[in-house]
């Protein structure tokens, strides 16, 4: 049993007990409830019909924030001494997947 939904602008295809990093949800809940699915997959049919849908959900457990990788943006001009380095972390919400709930 899968499920893909959407957070953030993105796309994740999760199953229970995944961990996944999405991008940062500022909330005080310990509990995550996504109603945003596209396909829900119960192990033999996928659904994708909009009456399903609309009675998925996908529940997670928040574990914590987390930085991603460090991305370097270098740029620089030829024969006019012109350098610029900047860093970038992405900041993620990592959210262990509890269940698929559907009726």
């Amino acid at each position: 049993m899968y499920a893909i939904f959407v957070t953030g602008g993105k796309q994740y295809r999760v199953q229970a007990g995944d961990v996944i990093d999405v991008d940062l949800i500022d909330t005080d809940q310990t509990t995550l409830k996504f109603d945003q699915v596209l396909l829900y997959h119960d192990g033999e049919n996928a659904h994708i019909t909009a009456s399903v849908l609309a009675q998925c959900s996908v529940h997670a457990e928040l574990i914590g924030n987390t930085k991603g990788p460090k991305v370097i943006a270098f740029k620089y001009k030829r024969r006019k001494d012109y350098r610029r380095t900047v860093g970038h972390r992405q900041k993620y919400t990592r959210v262990k997947i509890v269940k698929i709930a559907a009726a």
